[in-house]
This record gives C-alpha cells, sequence and structure tokens, in this order.
C-alpha cells in the first residue's frame, strides 16, 4: 500500500515537469517539495500515526457500535414501556368504566332509596297532620262541652237562683256543709 502511494506521488507530482533544472537537483523547487512531503510521510509512519488513526478510528467505530446497541436496547424497552402504557391505560379505561357503572347503579339506588324515604316522610306528615286534626277536633269537643257545662251550670245557677228562696237556701246551705263533715271525716 505504502509502495503503491509512493508510485502515485511520483506520478501525479509536478516534478516530472520541472523547468529549467534537472529533476534531481536542489534547486528544482519540486524535488525540494517531494522530498519534504516524503519526509513527513515517513516521519508519520516512524511514529506509527497511521497505526494510532486507525486504532482511534477502530476505537470510534467501537464505541458506536456500543452505541448503537444501546439505542437499540433503549428503543426496545421504550417499546415495552409503551406497551404497557397502553394496556395499562386499556386498563384504566375498563376500570373508569366499571367506575361509572356502578356510580350510575349507586345513583339510581341511592334515588330510589330518597324517593322510598320522601314517601315515608310524607306519610308519617299526613299522620302527625291527622293527629293534630284529631286532637284539634277533640280539643274543640272538650272546649265545646266544657262551655256547654259552663253555660248549663250559670243557666241552672240562674234557674235556681230565680226559684230560690231563703228557706231552700238554707236548707241546701246545711245539706252541703253535713255531706262535706261527712267526707272530711
Amino acid at each position: 500500500m505504502l509502495r503503491l502511494s509512493v508510485i502515485a506521488l511520483f506520478i501525479a507530482s509536478p516534478a516530472l515537469a520541472a523547468g529549467d533544472y534537472p529533476f534531481f537537483s536542489l534547486r528544482n523547487t519540486d524535488i525540494v517539495v517531494l522530498i519534504a512531503f516524503l519526509l513527513f510521510g515517513g516521519i508519520l509512519v516512524y511514529f506509527k500515526v497511521p497505526a494510532k488513526i486507525t486504532g482511534f478510528l477502530d476505537a470510534r467505530a467501537e464505541g458506536i457500535q456500543s452505541e448503537l446497541a444501546e439505542a437499540r436496547r433503549l428503543r426496545e424497552e421504550a417499546l415495552e414501556l409503551h406497551a404497557s402504557f397502553e394496556r395499562r391505560q386499556a386498563d384504566v379505561k375498563d376500570e373508569a368504566a366499571r367506575i361509572v357503572e356502578k356510580a350510575r347503579t349507586d345513583a339510581h339506588l341511592v334515588a330510589e332509596q330518597a324517593k322510598a324515604d320522601i314517601e315515608a316522610s310524607i306519610v308519617r306528615r299526613l299522620k302527625a297532620a291527622e293527629d293534630q286534626i284529631a286532637s284539634a277536633e277533640a280539643g274543640a269537643i272538650r272546649d265545646v262541652r266544657n262551655k256547654a257545662v259552663s253555660v248549663a251550670v250559670a243557666a241552672a245557677g240562674d234557674l235556681l237562683a230565680r226559684q230560690m228562696d231563703e228557706e231552700r237556701s238554707d236548707a241546701l246551705v246545711r245539706k252541703a256543709i253535713a255531706t262535706a263533715e261527712q267526707r272530711l271525716h
């Protein structure tokens, strides 16, 4: 490879087109440039620069290979994670649908229970109202009877007062005192 490079340099170099001076003369700038280039190439080969560059490139290629492998691994993990999230999302959707359905069922049951409670409350209130009405009627009847008794007693008192004379009054007072003595002793 090196020999081919040197031959290609001689063939492609402008040294073959030297002007007034002979080709192998130091006065010919083309030969001086050629010699400097060959010395530079020799120094590079002596210090093993091509091997170092090749090693550097090989190391870089290995680094790129490991980065590609890592990228493939990360991609596979990302795909697995994505699939896992999609499964979780589907599970969450199903769970949400179940929760919504259960909430609807519970709301319907609560509404039915509230309706039954309201109906029971209405029945209790009607019963309490009927009881109050009955109590008010009984109180009114009692008041009417008491008033009737009061009126009757007052009428009887007026009647007795008109018909009463002193003799009858004294006899009634004596009879009342005797009855009171019998009951108190």
